[in-house]
């Protein structure tokens, strides 16, 4: 029994416990991996998570050894899923989703969003460049 004198705390702490020995940072976002050409994939993978927990202490039971008696239990449960790599080479970054590609045309729209930000960022880099080669004339 705990400090507490609860045996549930028992439970759910053990519980708990192994539950965090399963997950930690590195499950979402995984450990990077290098290839010699230069490129590194960042694995991104989707956590879910469930836990519950019960018990009763039945006080007006017998005693045995002076405690009462006591029945619980607890149970948890994690679900990782790989959604998506990190591709990095050099200063470029691309997402590479694993699933099946996008079905409706809002699916496509928002896998395209990406490219988008990508491309006026690059125009707009440019166009602050040629400013500043500008007004330095």
């Amino acid at each position: 029994m705990s400090e507490h004198g609860n045996p549930i705390s028992d439970v759910m702490s053990t519980t708990l416990q192994k539950l965090r020995e399963m997950v930690d940072a590195n499950t979402v976002v995984g450990t990077p991996i290098q290839t010699p050409d230069g490129l590194t994939l960042i694995p991104v993978s989707r956590l879910s998570m469930g836990f519950a927990s019960g018990g009763s202490e039945f006080g007006k039971a017998p005693k045995v050894e002076g405690k009462n008696n006591f029945g619980g239990g607890a149970g948890g449960g994690v679900k990782v899923e790989p959604i998506a790599f990190l591709v990095v080479r050099g200063e470029n970054v691309r997402l590479l989703p694993v699933g099946p590609g996008p079905v409706s045309t809002l699916d496509r729209v928002v896998d395209m969003v990406p490219d988008v930000v990508d491309k006026v960022t690059t125009f707009l880099d440019q166009r602050k460049a040629e400013q500043g080669d500008k007004e330095e004339f």
